[in-house]
């Protein structure tokens, strides 16, 4: 028996778990790519506004540093600034959090035990894990190159297929990176963590270089340092897709795969099932008593992913808040994106349109937050946990309110600390700190009806379809965000951007708020909550 045998078999289970997931991941990344190269095209239309966008770009530190270097003045240089940063990071952590949940998660639920108990070689449940994800990135790229080349914006099919090689190049290059982190820790959220952490430090490489980067004569490219050279975020913006394509370096995230996994080997060879190169940590000999309850087991599970999404909001935040003159400038002149921003934003003056559109995108996101959040609910009761709470005192309604309830208040938080962080930034450059800070906090409240609908929807997926729970939430929210981001810029009928919940919620400070659509959205999630709430109480544990 070799090292790699069961390697077939075990891949067939992976695909067999994770068919949802991956059905999502291979047409979602090519629809979204679609949807905004689309929306680019569409606020970018002639040379003239192009031109407009690159120049400001490439002098801009904070473009720089968030959608990376502007390459030129052509259709396909403004499509990749625009959605390059965004596809890379969604694809970095599709393909580390798959890696890990094939590989660590195996071990630390004790599958892998069982697994290898059979004719199992040691590097087949690895090896597997690789083939589906690297399988997942190469189909998801080659849709994203049809996808661009489809997107009725005349992107040639070379630059299509190199911008897409990039982004899948980018989810190859942390496959690698998961595979060794899946070997540190005993714990799955050990390894998830360390290897976002590498994705964040990735960007950061990035974007550094980037900022640091040279501004060309003319004044509409950018040349990137050497940070951006040993980062793979780098890699993917350095192919240069629609410019005069450097193919050779999409060799360099296929380079880091194979390093990586001989280390991964290697490391694997060196310790024992279930067992991670980094010592588990001790805990203390005694539970604090907030712990007896639900509420307070809810917060000890929740505080360490709140404060990483606390980090990831404030940061963004005061740089939005700080880049509303800038940006308002940018846009000034182009009467597209003008236009784009007002019908994200809801109109009036243009920097609040800016400022509204920043606030309902914080929203979306931590919509994610709500999601990752309440789907604990489902790994508990698919892991045989919350058999063992109900069997003490805690009731089936105490047990899904306290989680509900915990979700929720770590939403209105970061929702508050996005709308206030923006408001210090903005207010640092206006001058009033603390009035904008106080104004864009009790604007970013105004969404949170929206993220109750959210956390409806997932409540009640749960408790009426708890199989399909996880794959539907998190389809839920992705048609959420096509809709209520780029639905008017798609120029989609009222019927369905009114499916979204984000339609609804007032855009301040761009317009005045309304209570009636508030009171709408609370109703419907209420509605929501109460019969999640009905269905769980009412069905077998776990089904």
């Amino acid at each position: 028996m070799s090292a790699f045998t069961g390697t077939w078999r075990l891949t067939r289970l992976a695909l067999r778990r994770d068919r949802i997931r991956l059905g999502i991941w291979i047409l979602g990344t090519p629809l979204l790519g679609y949807a905004l190269a689309a929306s680019v095209a569409g606020v970018y239309p002639d040379d003239a506004a192009r031109h407009g966008y690159a120049t400001t770009s490439a002098s801009s530190l904070v473009a720089r540093a968030f959608n990376g270097p502007i390459a030129g003045t052509d259709l396909g240089a403004v499509v990749v600034a625009e959605t390059y940063a965004t596809l890379a990071v969604l694809v970095a952590l599709l393909s580390t959090f798959a890696v890990v949940r094939h590989t660590r998660q195996n071990e630390e639920t004790g599958r892998a035990e069982l697994l290898g108990a059979s004719v199992v070689g040691r590097y087949a449940l690895l090896t597997a894990a690789l083939l589906v994800v690297v399988g997942a990135n190469v189909l998801a790229a080659a849709g994203l190159a049809l996808a661009l080349a489809l997107a009725g914006a005349g992107l040639p099919l070379a630059g299509s297929v190199a911008a897409a090689a990039a982004i899948g190049g980018v989810g190859v290059a942390f496959t690698g990176v998961a595979a060794v982190t899946a070997q540190l820790t005993v714990t799955s959220r050990g390894a998830n963590a360390l290897a976002a952490a590498a994705v964040g430090l990735a960007f950061l490489l990035r974007a550094a270089g980037d900022v640091f980067g040279e501004q060309s004569a003319d004044g509409t490219r950018v040349v990137s340092a050497w940070p951006s050279w040993v980062s793979p975020m780098g890699w993917g913006n350095q192919v240069r897709a629609y410019t005069g394509e450097r193919w050779w370096t999409l060799a360099l995230p296929v380079a880091l795969l194979a390093a990586a996994v001989a280390l991964a080997y290697a490391l694997a060879r060196r310790r024992d099932l279930g067992a991670g190169l980094f010592a588990a940590r001790r805990g203390p000999g005694r539970a604090a008593t907030w712990l007896l309850s639900p509420a307070g087991l809810a917060w000890r599970l929740q505080r360490g992913a709140l404060l990483g999404w606390a980090v990831g909001v404030g940061v963004l935040g005061v740089s939005m808040g700080v880049a509303a003159d800038e940006f308002n400038a940018m846009i000034a002149e182009n009467p597209a994106a003008a236009e784009a921003i007002a019908a994200m934003g809801g109109g009036g003056e243009l920097v609040d349109g800016y400022l509204a559109a920043m606030l309902g995108l914080y929203a979306l996101a931590i919509g994610a937050y709500v999601v990752q959040a309440l789907l604990r609910v489902r790994a508990d009761e698919a892991d045989g946990v919350l058999e063992a709470v109900l069997a003490t005192a805690v009731s089936r309604r105490r047990w899904l309110g306290t989680q509900v309830g915990a979700a929720l208040l770590g939403a209105t938080a970061l929702l508050l600390f996005g709308g206030v962080t923006t408001g210090l930034g903005y207010g640092l450059v206006d001058g009033d700190p603390a009035g904008k800070a106080l104004a864009l906090g009790g604007a970013a409240a105004l969404r949170l009806p929206a993220l109750l609908v959210v956390a409806g929807v997932v409540t009640a997926l749960f408790g009426l379809l708890p199989r399909w729970s996880v794959a539907l939430s998190w389809t839920a929210l992705m048609v959420f965000l096509l809709l209520g981001q780029l639905g008017a810029v798609l120029e989609l009928p009222q019927a369905a951007l009114d499916l979204s919940p984000y339609t609804h919620v007032p855009a301040a400070p761009a317009v005045d708020p309304t209570a009636p659509p508030l009171v709408v959205l609370t109703a419907v999630a209420a509605a929501l909550l109460v019969a999640g709430a009905a269905a769980f109480r009412h069905r077998d544990t776990p089904r």
